[in-house]
């Protein structure tokens, strides 16, 4: 409102100064025109509304203004007067005296009203209009008004329906998503819970996805039938598929992606027409506010230009798939689904097409079917590029296809099986993996042979997360079982080999041999350079764990300056948020630490923390190791009670998350003790460590280095008790 009038008050302007209203049809532009023309009402001396979607209702407009105008005065001449003639009179009214205020409503084609505005001055005209085309011709710059914010949405609804109880107030959020928060569809939702019996919120939501061309033709008891959902937008359909037809081809195909961000790109080739139609109609469409097409500015197409995406209210897709027959709805989404797997890169892993990928994702959702090569290749990018959430909702919805469609038994329902228990552990619930897997890999056995690709690579799955939930030793040697049993099926050159050997060097060093796990990466890297390009992600990953391991077996410096080179070139590679990135970050900073620094090494896990917990979220057991590190490396910098607090916090989380015999658990478990005794009661570290020794030797075994660790630090608080009883001894001088 404060937009608008400070428009229409513009001293910038000569003669008439106009406004136009464009948006989406049901967005408020008559309602914010009626209000502010009420509002404003004695700012004028006269205030008049023209119907105005055609060039014969903006004449009968002006006519029944001079009638208005005449009828104390002229009422016969007036009566007798042709439109032609009343109209022309308005105008010539109108011309000569200030201070007033026509609407023009609905106006179908800029080119409709520009005689009109043309012989007008002194006063203000404001229009509404759908069609965001021809208006800076005229010299406006029209206000665009957008839907609402969601809270907007929550409010209105809650005036339109009245006091809820909390159970629905809940479901307010979902419903005003569900409606794409329009004004117009939130009124029309709002009046109908509100009057119509037994109707609550849940059940309004219900409605709507069981039958939503009923709901958005649905008139609220005492509303009006044209200003419904449904029936807004009909007029526009119509228009628009005598002007283009292959304009309501494209909306059609519109309404079966996702609702925003599709690259035009997609819709080339539809009905054999070439890019320049395609972009004539998405214009078309566009000029009627049914869409929005938008530049990105950041992304190109695949010949380098800059790259148009299509958006459409979820509302216009409702109501332009329900007026179709149910074949031609099915027809619909079998070519959107075509053209979308056109449009997929053939190589889900490559890096280069990644990016395509990412816009594609929520399109590939909507319309490809669960059996389709698309899908798979749209989950294969997003367990590749770190994604592990998306890609676990994904794996589940094939597999449950599967199931219905094939039963459990078919290898197509084993392999989506295989796919959820990995993506379960990459998300996080390492345990969940494993048991998922020692559940799936008899089946396979059983159905597939015990040499089928798909048996082994879930044996191998299992051991890698039999040694994730807890036991590395046990990993250490499926691993070991496993590797001539893959050799003698794939030779030893093949890949999967390479991953397999990847896996025992790092289960090794898990087990208590650093300096072993040290060389095997080191005799690995040398032998994936032979086959792997420099940026592939499987030679990067060794990298890592080769600088890990020369850390661990001794040489931190080694370390810390291994990973310095490594970080730009898998930030490059996989960009920064990647959480194989984060993770090189964290061990950056573990090893500067190592290697002097402790400053820097907490400085670094500050600032990488918040990042993981936003990619990974706060109970992934990488932020829970940053939060194990940070708080390790903030008291190593002086500051013993909070790394005692930190710990302390950490450590039922930690529980939770990993369970209380986990490797993890009971190293922090040891830090919390040892950072106790330094934060100053001496007697509850040493207590802590005496109770934790028997649990670590039974898990992790005698020789373990933590287990020594631990049996260093509780013969450390022992003595320090000791100490503590008899002051009169002088404690020894740290060197």
């Amino acid at each position: 409102m404060g937009a608008l009038r400070a428009a229409l008050e513009s001293t910038a302007a000569t003669g008439v100064i106009s406004q136009a209203l464009v948006g989406l049809g049901g967005v408020g532009k008559s309602e914010l025109a009626l209000q502010y023309a009420d509002r404003h009402r004695h700012d004028y001396q006269l205030v008049w509304w023209i119907d105005a979607e055609a060039p014969a209702q903006i004449q009968a407009g002006l006519a029944g203004l001079a009638r208005a105008l005449t009828s104390a005065t002229d009422s016969v001449a007036a009566a007798q007067a042709t439109q032609d003639e009343a109209a022309t009179w308005a105008l010539t009214w109108l011309s000569v005296h200030p201070n007033w205020l026509v609407v023009f409503d609905n106006v179908e084609d800029a080119a409709d009203i520009e005689p009109y505005l043309a012989r007008l001055s002194h006063g203000h005209a404001l229009i509404t209009t759908r069609r965001d085309i021809g208006w800076q011709d005229l010299g406006l710059t029209p206000l665009r008004l957008d839907v609402l914010d969601r809270q907007e949405s929550i409010d209105l609804l809650s005036r339109r329906i009245g006091p809820l109880p909390a159970s629905e107030a809940e479901l307010l959020h979902d419903l005003a998503d569900q409606l794409g928060d329009l004004p117009l569809a939130i009124t029309q939702a709002g009046a109908y819970i509100s009057r119509t019996p037994r109707v609550t919120v849940a059940k309004y939501l219900q409605l709507l996805k069981d039958a939503p061309a009923r709901m958005h033709a649905a008139i609220p008891a005492g509303g009006d039938s044209a200003r419904v959902v449904a029936k807004v937008w009909a007029l526009s359909y119509q228009r628009i598929r005598t002007v283009d037809p292959l304009a309501t081809d494209l909306l059609r195909l519109l309404a079966c992606f996702a609702s925003d961000s599709l690259p035009c790109s997609v819709l080339d080739r539809v009905n054999d027409a070439d890019d320049i139609a395609v972009g004539e109609a998405l214009a078309l469409l566009a000029s009627y506010s049914l869409i929005n097409l938008t530049l990105n500015l950041q992304g190109h197409s695949a010949n380098g230009e800059q790259e148009e995406r299509a958006s459409v209210h979820r509302l216009i897709q409702a109501t332009t798939l329900a007026q179709l027959s149910d074949n031609e709805r099915q027809a619909a989404r079998d070519q959107a689904a075509a053209l979308l797997q056109a449009a997929l890169p053939e190589d889900p892993e490559a890096l280069a097409n990644w990016p395509m990928y990412r816009r594609l994702v929520p399109h590939a959702r909507a319309v490809l079917p669960f059996d389709s090569p698309g899908l798979h290749c749209v989950r294969d990018f997003l367990t590749a590029s770190g994604d592990y959430r998306t890609a676990l909702s994904m794996a589940r919805q094939i597999h449950t296809h599967c199931i219905q469609m094939f039963g459990g038994d078919d290898p197509g329902t084993l392999a989506a099986q295989h796919d959820i228990a990995l993506c379960t552990g990459m998300t996080g619930d390492a345990a969940s993996a494993r048991d998922q897997f020692a559940v799936l890999f008899p089946i396979r056995e059983r159905v597939q042979g015990s040499d089928h690709p798909g048996t082994l690579s879930t044996r191998h799955e299992l051991a890698r997360w039999t040694g994730e939930a807890g036991s590395p030793a046990k990993a250490r040697d499926m691993y070991t079982a496993l590797l001539p049993l893959e050799e003698g099926f794939l030779g030893s050159e093949h890949l999967h080999i390479l991953i397999t050997r990847h896996e025992l060097a790092r289960w090794t060093g898990e087990a208590g041999q650093p300096a072993e796990a040290r060389d095997m990466y080191a005799a690995l890297l040398s032998r994936e350079e032979e086959f792997l390009t420099a940026d592939d992600p499987s030679l990067l990953s060794t990298r890592h764990e080769l600088a890990r391991w020369t850390g661990e077996a001794g040489e931190p410096a080694k370390a810390r300056d291994q990973l310095a080179v490594l970080i730009p070139i898998q930030e490059r590679v996989l960009g920064p948020d990647h959480p194989k990135s984060l993770s090189t970050r964290a061990n950056l900073a573990i090893w500067t630490g190592y290697a002097g620094d402790e400053t820097a090494a907490r400085d670094q896990l500050a600032t990488l923390l918040p990042f993981q917990e936003g990619v990974l979220g706060v109970d992934h057991p990488d932020t829970l190791t940053t939060r194990h590190n940070l708080a390790f490396w903030t008291g190593m910098t002086g500051d013993t009670v909070a790394a005692r607090d930190q710990f302390a916090a950490l450590l039922p989380i930690r529980e939770r998350i990993r369970g209380a015999d986990h490797p993890d658990i009971l190293i922090t478990r040891a830090n919390l003790a040892n950072w106790t005794g330094y934060a100053g009661n001496v007697e509850a570290a040493r207590n802590q460590l005496a109770a934790l020794l028997p649990a670590i030797k039974r898990i992790l075994g005698n020789r373990h280095p933590h287990t020594l660790i631990v049996r260093n630090y509780l013969a450390h608080w022992t003595r320090q008790t000791g100490y503590a009883r008899r002051p009169y001894l002088r404690r020894p001088r740290p060197r």
